[in-house]
């Protein structure tokens, strides 16, 4: 990998507290777009790229690459485009280029959509179908989708969830977020007797002698689970409780965030219990409240008609994270 790539994946660790998985996408990102400049005689030296001599043509030639070659879609084109952006930014202020070549630089415009969300009746379902099944293993999915569900969790943060980050007489768990902020999130009565019984019990028998490990949920070796586990976990009771729709575990982020909304939460609470940066990233809630809103207004307004509706593809459509 080029020396300066490596310097800006360090800059993004060290100065921008970039969570791992941010970082690989980044890595991901600039060594596909490093492996096409090798290719330009241009502005590669025996398979060493000269940034300065990246233009504007060269960069509109690899966005084609990326839609028309490899058939990417727009978001993900878009996020590529993103990364390219920021690297060259850094190269811009740290005096290694004198030009940047993407202040010019176009993006695909990306539709934006109202993140997935499934109702209160969908998710009791859910976490009931969860604790039907007997034995630890099932004991802990349960406690996981509970735990999701109360507290909007992203599943990084559930994953890397240890003993000492429970605080169960407070009812708080300390977690680290997006750029490793720290943040309490707090669990309901419901969500805390869970958690308490899980530690009770369950955990303790898939710890299979691994005394040492510190992770909250664990598999049936003691270690630690995974993100991909989380997502099977979330697969296969979905299609137990007869959920049609593909969901993940932002799902049930979403979900969590929707529902408080719905039920007077104001949009401050719920910006500090998701640690969202910017309340921005919050408003996409209040766009499916609305959506909720005239959907029920439908339903019971006696002089409800056609012309009353709202046509749901002029609504504002935005990303959550």
């Amino acid at each position: 990998m080029d020396a300066l790539v490596t310097s800006f994946l360090q800059h993004l660790v060290v100065e921008k507290g970039f969570s791992t998985n941010t970082l690989e996408a980044y890595r991901n990102d600039l060594t596909q777009f490093e492996d096409y400049t090798r290719e330009s005689s241009k502005i590669s030296t025996n398979g060493h790229v000269e940034w300065s001599a990246v233009d504007i043509g060269l960069l509109n030639e690899y966005i084609n690459d990326l839609r028309q070659r490899r058939g990417y879609r727009d978001t993900t084109t878009a996020r590529k485009v993103a990364s390219v952006k920021s690297f060259f930014a850094f190269l811009m202020a740290n005096g290694d280029i004198n030009e940047d070549p993407t202040e010019s630089m176009g993006s695909p415009k990306v539709g934006r959509t109202l993140p997935k969300c499934l109702t209160v009746e969908e998710v009791n379902n859910l976490l009931e179908e969860a604790k039907k099944l007997g034995g630890p293993e099932s004991h802990r999915d349960a406690t996981i989708l509970e735990l999701l569900y109360a507290t909007g969790l992203r599943v990084t943060e559930l994953v890397s969830i240890n003993i000492q980050d429970i605080d169960l007489n407070e009812s708080y768990i300390r977690c680290w977020g997006k750029g490793s902020k720290e943040r309490l999130v707090f669990m309901h009565s419901k969500a805390q007797s869970q958690v308490n019984e899980y530690l009770r019990t369950s955990r303790g028998l898939l710890l299979n002698g691994n005394k040492n490990e510190s992770a909250l949920f664990i598999n049936h070796r003691g270690e630690r689970l995974t993100r991909q586990w989380v997502w099977n976990i979330l697969k296969n009771y979905s299609k137990r409780a007869g959920i049609t729709e593909k969901i993940t575990p932002h799902t049930l982020r979403h979900s969590f965030a929707s529902h408080l909304i719905q039920n007077g939460t104001s949009l401050r609470h719920v910006q500090e219990l998701l640690g969202h940066s910017s309340i921005s990233t919050t408003q996409v809630y209040t766009h499916l409240t609305n959506a909720h809103l005239h959907e029920e207004y439908e339903k019971s307004h006696p002089r409800a008609s056609d012309d009353l509706r709202v046509d749901e593809s002029k609504m504002p459509r935005v990303v959550a994270d």
